[in-house]
C-alpha cells in the first residue's frame, strides 16, 4: 500500500530501488548521457541533482556522503573532478530529459537523460542564438548612427543639383543662339529654290513668244471663202 507516499516506487522494493538509482546515477556521471524510461529518468533526476550540488564543495564529508549513495570510487572521482568544474556556475537544473517516443514490446516511454553542460551541440546553438540577439542590438545602434549621417549628408547632396540646373540653363542659351543660324540656312535654301524656279520660267518664256504655224494655214481658207 502507498500510504500517502507520492514518489514513484518503480515496482520495486526500497533496497532494489536504491540500488537501481545508485547504478543509474553512476552511469550518468561517467557517460554523461544514458537512455532509459521516462519514469526512471524523472526519479533519477531527483536522486542525482542533490549529489551534483554537493560536489561543488570538495570536502571530505561531502565525498563520504556522495560515496554512501553511489558506492563507486570512479564515479565519485569524476563527479568531484570534471563534472564539478563544468557545473560550478550553474545554480541547479544540471540534467535534461529528451523524450524519444515509445519502446517496441511494452510501449513504454523512453528518453535520454543527460548532463546539460556536456551537450556541446546545444551549447553551441544557444551561444549562436545569444550572439544573434547581441548583433541585432548593435545593428539597431548602427542604423541610428547611419540615419544621422544621412541627414547630415543631405545638404552636400543638394549642392550638385544647383550646378546641374546652371548647366541646363547654359545649354538652353546655346541652343537659342544656334537657332537663328538654322533659320538663315533655311531661308537661303528657299531663296535658292526660288531663283532656280525663275530661271526655269525664263527659259520656257521664249518658246511661248514664237509664232505658230496654225494661223498661216487658216488665212488662205478665209480668202477662198471671200472669193466664192
Amino acid at each position: 500500500m502507498r500510504h500517502g507516499k507520492k514518489f514513484n516506487h518503480l515496482g520495486r522494493t526500497a533496497s532494489h530501488r536504491a540500488a537501481l538509482l545508485s547504478n543509474m546515477a553512476s552511469s550518468l556521471i561517467l557517460h554523461k548521457r544514458i537512455e532509459t524510461t521516462v519514469a526512471k529518468a524523472k526519479e533519477l533526476r531527483k536522486y542525482v541533482e542533490p549529489l551534483i550540488t554537493k560536489s561543488k564543495d570538495d570536502s571530505t564529508n561531502n565525498r563520504r556522503v556522495v560515496f554512501a549513495y553511489l558506492q563507486n570510487k570512479e564515479s565519485v572521482k569524476e563527479l568531484f573532478g570534471i563534472v564539478s568544474e563544468k557545473v560550478a556556475n550553474r545554480p541547479g537544473g544540471y540534467t535534461r530529459i529528451i523524450k524519444l517516443g515509445n519502446r517496441l514490446g511494452d510501449n513504454a516511454e523512453i528518453c535520454f537523460i543527460e548532463l546539460v553542460d556536456f551537450n556541446e551541440t546545444m551549447l553551441a546553438a544557444s551561444a549562436e542564438k545569444a550572439g544573434k540577439t547581441r548583433r541585432s542590438r548593435r545593428s539597431g545602434a548602427k542604423k541610428e548612427e547611419g540615419s544621422d549621417s544621412i541627414v547630415a549628408a543631405a545638404p552636400a547632396i543638394e549642392a550638385p543639383s544647383a550646378e546641374v540646373v546652371e548647366d541646363a540653363v547654359v545649354v538652353e542659351e546655346v541652343v537659342d543662339e544656334e537657332a537663328p543660324a538654322a533659320e538663315v540656312v533655311a531661308e537661303t535654301e528657299v531663296a535658292a529654290e526660288e531663283v532656280a524656279a525663275e530661271e526655269v520660267v525664263a527659259e520656257e518664256a521664249p518658246a511661248a513668244d514664237e509664232p505658230t504655224d496654225a494661223p498661216a494655214t487658216e488665212e488662205p481658207t478665209e480668202e477662198k471663202g471671200e472669193d466664192a
